[in-house]
């Protein structure tokens, strides 16, 4: 998308070329220009694919961020409510009014739904302070 608004000029200008090679054009030429132009667009547009990759994962990650982010704040607003759950398969779920955690003790992710959404974050500190403070609501530390 940031390749059509940056570069629509260019677009727009071989569009028109290509209409003009069709009506001035006749013959064989006219489609060896065509295929021509086409290419040349299919090629300039290709040499913009890796920043468009690199945006992309740059946007994923800042979007991940933006949730975890709103993820530990509305838990922390919610933690002394907290409840902890031993599940009989070894795993834990810890909710809150708009949280639930689940995972495994000693797991690197942990599975948090939040606004009925559902992804997997890393058990960094701050999940693990959040899940060992339910914990300590439970009673169980």
């Amino acid at each position: 998308m940031e390749f059509i608004q940056d570069r629509w000029f260019v677009i727009v200008g071989a569009v028109i070329v290509l209409f003009l090679v069709i009506k001035l054009v006749k013959t064989v030429v006219k489609w060896v220009l065509i295929i021509a132009l086409l290419a040349a667009l299919y090629y300039y547009g290709a040499s913009y694919k890796d920043q468009l990759l690199e945006l992309g994962a740059t946007v994923g990650a800042q979007a991940a961020a933006e949730v975890k982010n709103q993820v530990v704040k509305a838990f922390s607003d919610e933690i002394k409510e907290a409840t902890y759950k031993q599940n009989p398969d070894g795993s834990f779920t810890v909710m809150t009014k708009s949280v639930r955690l689940d995972g495994k003790p000693g797991e690197s992710d942990i599975k948090v739904t939040f606004m009925n959404n559902s992804f997997t974050v890393k058990m960094d500190d701050v999940m693990k302070a959040l899940v060992d403070q339910a914990k300590k609501n439970a009673g169980i530390q």
